[in-house]
């Protein structure tokens, strides 16, 4: 080989290993630019707050529809005694039928002329003739009740299925909700991942310092304030709703949990449904469903006790404290804590009883 064709081949194969190298950059560097970067811990501390408020709306869209759950599983059940006793009756026909068509039977062999005939005694054939007559109505009467009774069974069968339909429905409505919840805490957890150790720690040192602080201001036993914490004036309240914050107030520094109402942990609605328990009021476990179970008040009628409903549509529920302070299930990975009224949108505000 000539030593020009021999440059020209190193030429080439250098032109060809600068190209690979280039080309190789190139997707290096596109790959870095399209990498997820790191966020600042403020950054990641708002994204995980954003995401765990959308889990905490999918949990109270899930908790809404807790009501209709129950109101259909009872109607299945009512359905399904009824079921139970409609063919209890269908099966007592049914063994009386058994019992006429076997006596029934027994007189059916030889006509009524022959039996007339063959008879030693007229008079009293003619009397069991006009007993057998009787006998095929009493057949035709239990007929027409076990066509009755069947009919009824059949249509309360028929309603106990449309039923169930109707509850796996929302079921799995409910479910897709519960999976919405969970999609958005995995996506929280990966931002937190992406943070270092140190910063990590940092978050989970904050979030127990604060459910302490929260524990320090639970009101004591034996006293008369509603609170022992200092820094929290007396509360002016009375009645259920002195009794409805007391309760809430004692669950202070507890975690939020999706669909928990108590002792130990709390969702939003779980707490103000388990607080106004506490006083006698029973609340459905829904943002949504206790804002109509109750009288709405403006802001300027606000009595200590009285619920706060926030966000568009309802998703988050509070009670009012006084002094423009409220008690409540903040989101999940936080702790019932006390907070301002005002640090969400308010919607609307009700007093329960």
């Amino acid at each position: 080989m000539s030593i020009g064709r021999i440059n020209r081949t190193k030429g080439i194969a250098l032109a060809a290993i600068t190209s690979t190298a280039v080309a190789a950059g190139v997707i290096l560097i596109q790959g870095a630019a399209d990498a997820d970067p790191t966020p600042s811990l403020a950054d990641a501390k708002k994204q995980v707050a954003d995401l765990q408020h959308q889990a905490e709306t999918a949990g109270e869209s899930a908790n809404e529809l807790r009501g209709q759950i129950s109101a259909s599983q009872a109607r299945v059940k009512a359905l399904q005694t009824a079921i139970g006793k409609q063919q209890g009756q269908v099966d007592a026909v049914k063994r009386q039928i058994g019992s006429l068509a076997v006596a029934g039977y027994q007189t059916s062999g030889i006509s009524t002329t022959a039996q007339l005939l063959l008879s030693t005694n007229p008079d009293q054939f003619l009397s069991q003739a006009s007993t057998a007559q009787a006998f095929a109505g009493q057949q035709n009467s239990a007929l027409r009740r076990y066509q009755l009774a069947q009919g009824k069974l059949t249509d309360l069968q028929a309603s106990e299925q449309t039923e169930l339909g109707a509850l796996q429905a929302v079921q799995a409505k409910q479910n897709g909700f519960v999976s919405q919840l969970n999609a958005n805490l995995d996506k929280a957890q990966k931002v937190l991942d992406k943070l270092s150790a140190a910063d990590r720690k940092r978050i989970e040192e904050e979030n127990a310092r604060e459910a302490e602080n929260a524990r320090k201001q639970r009101p004591t036993r034996d006293s008369t304030r509603t609170s022992n914490d200092k820094s929290i004036p007396n509360i002016p309240a009375s009645g259920r709703g002195a009794i409805a914050i007391n309760a809430a107030l004692s669950q202070l520094g507890d975690p939020y949990v999706w669909g928990a109402a108590g002792p130990s942990s709390y969702d939003c609605s779980g707490l103000t449904m388990y607080a106004w328990g506490k006083a006698g009021v029973s609340l459905s476990h829904s943002s949504k469903a206790q804002a109509g179970e109750g009288r709405q008040v403006s802001r300027s009628e606000l009595m200590p006790g009285d619920l706060i409903f926030y966000y568009s549509p309802i998703s988050h529920v509070a009670l009012y404290l006084g002094n423009g302070r409220i008690v409540h299930a903040p989101r999940p990975g936080k702790s019932v804590e006390i907070a301002p009224m005002d640090e969400m949108p308010i919607n609307t505000m009700v007093r329960p009883g």
